[in-house]
């Protein structure tokens, strides 16, 4: 047996209970992996409240990084005592111990520590998309992201300023005005005092920005599109404030025959190499000191209500680790 964060419906925070489950030996294809830090994220809370439904009752989580106990038949990708480190589905990251498929599991540099690689593969992999697949970046390009003072914001603004490009971030206040400017925010807009579009609008002499990344979602929305330039991306990636509601796709030609695209992380490291290239980008830029991954809160497991609750309510910056 083992410990493992469950729900058995959805809901609050209080719907997540600490228990004992079983942890079946691994199949053909599959390891057994002790896990050493579980990563937090804006999805499990979409999980857990049924914005994104499970098959219940279900652990939860979506990262995290740990040691290879066991390995099934014809397992080839990792070997028994590697250290590892993964993100995206299968979901049950919140548990001690767990079964996972070894195709999903990436070896970790010895450079990069347990804690620090739960806090960013998610995360950081995300960036690597929005930033070299879904808008390649370019040298000179202004951007705008949105709760640039978050987890994958302060690694979006340091991988961004690495591209040689110009970031424009909304933050909620000064302290986080400051992190983000120090990890690469050109200029933070606290949303709560000052209007963004207005902002953006002044710092782009009124053309706009080509792309906008927007993790948000309902609160923002309209708000992303009057940002953007003639023919400009919007990048819809998160749900933070609720999901987008239907709108009509006319209002797309009307600002400016602008694009839209809701992204997911699964689907771009779906096929092994994806993932494996998606890894070796993220790694070779905190490697290189380019990217700097901070983990700024840690909860143990037990307390993950705790940790739902605070980052729900943005009292969080950089990146929170679970530790088992």
């Amino acid at each position: 047996m083992t410990k493992a964060i469950r729900i058995h419906q959805f809901g609050g925070p209080e719907q997540m209970v600490y228990e004992d489950v079983m942890v079946p030996a691994p199949g053909p294809g599959e390891v057994r992996l002790r896990q050493t830090a579980v990563g937090l994220n804006f999805i499990d809370i979409y999980h857990r409240t049924g914005l994104y439904p499970l098959e219940l009752p279900s652990v939860i989580g979506m990262e995290a990084a740990g040691v290879v106990e066991e390995i099934g038949a014809g397992v080839t990708e990792v070997q028994t005592g590697d250290r590892v480190a993964y993100a995206g589905v299968p979901v049950g990251a919140y548990a001690q111990e767990r079964v996972i498929p070894a195709h999903r599991l990436v070896v970790l540099p010895q450079a990069i520590a347990d804690q620090q690689a739960a806090a960013m593969m998610l995360q950081g992999m995300t960036v690597r998309y929005l930033l070299r697949k879904v808008y390649p970046l370019a040298a000179g390009d202004t951007l705008l992201v949105h709760a640039a003072a978050g987890g994958v914001g302060l690694i979006l603004c340091q991988w961004a300023r690495a591209l040689g490009a110009t970031v424009i971030g909304t933050v909620s206040s000064e302290a986080k005005a400051e992190l983000a400017q120090s990890h690469g925010c050109t200029y933070p807009v606290i949303y709560t005092r000052e209007d963004f579009v207005q902002r953006v609008k002044e710092l782009t002499d009124g053309e706009g920005v080509p792309v906008v990344y927007d993790s948000i979602g309902k609160d923002t929305f309209e708000g992303s599109l009057d940002c953007l330039r003639a023919t400009g991306l919007m990048v819809s990636y998160g749900n933070a404030s609720g999901p987008v509601p239907p709108f009509d796709a006319g209002i797309l030609a009307q600002k400016g025959s602008l694009f839209l695209t809701r992204p997911t992380l699964m689907t771009y490291t779906a096929k092994r190499q994806d993932l494996l290239d998606s890894a070796q980008d993220l790694f070779d830029v905190v490697l290189a000191g380019q990217v700097k991954i901070e983990v700024k809160q840690r909860y143990e497991l037990s307390a993950v209500a705790t940790a739902h609750t605070d980052l729900a309510a943005r009292q969080t910056t950089g990146s929170t680790v679970l530790l088992p």
